[in-house]
């Protein structure tokens, strides 16, 4: 395999679209599909706007083969497992149950592919927020200790469970120590 064939794979971009938030034509939409090794193939979609007033952006990834609505379990029991691969659609709840944390989706919810340590920067960067942002001592002080936590995770010192459950079945974790669960989108 020649080094141009080894690269990130092709992204399809259009450029100058009108943007759904702030209506001018500064609006980038992109497309880009990814072979996860044990997993198959995602697509990755998204779009975000230039203009510095609006900065909307959006994400999502969805797979070639549609999935069943399950439950993800996977508990981080040494540092090797923060490079454990992740999946996250636009529709998954992420729950970290012994932080009592845990991000549900919405309007604004990205769908993405990274690692476990990448999932657990995005709730470093909530807690981070609100250690340096919270009018109360109490919260700052919650938030500080949060984050003591998941530093020993890091490290390797502390267990941690995370939970992905996804109505639309396009979430995974790839490792043999995922738990997963399949069960039945209830009807609104």
């Amino acid at each position: 395999m020649s080094k141009a064939e080894n690269k990130e794979p092709k992204m399809d971009k259009i450029e100058n679209e009108k943007c759904p938030m702030c209506q001018k034509n500064t609006l980038t939409l992109y497309e880009t599909e990814q072979d996860v090794p044990y997993f198959g193939k995602v697509f990755l979609f998204g779009m975000s706007c230039s203009n510095t007033e609006c900065n909307f952006k959006e994400n999502d990834v969805e797979l070639e083969k549609q999935g069943e609505p399950s439950k993800i379990e996977f508990t981080i029991s040494n540092s090797k497992d923060l490079n454990v691969r992740v999946i996250k659609s636009s529709e998954a709840t992420v729950k970290i149950p012994q932080l009592k944390m845990e991000v549900e989706p919405g309007v604004a919810s990205d769908g993405y592919v990274s690692n476990i340590e990448g999932l657990l920067q995005r709730f470093k960067k909530i807690l981070e927020a609100e250690r340096d942002t919270a009018d109360e001592d109490d919260v700052r002080k919650k938030a500080k200790n949060l984050l003591k936590r998941l530093w020993k995770v890091e490290c390797g010192d502390e267990e941690l469970k995370i939970i992905i459950k996804d109505p639309s079945g396009n979430s995974a974790i790839i490792s043999e120590k995922a738990v997963i669960t399949q069960f039945k989108n209830k009807k609104k």
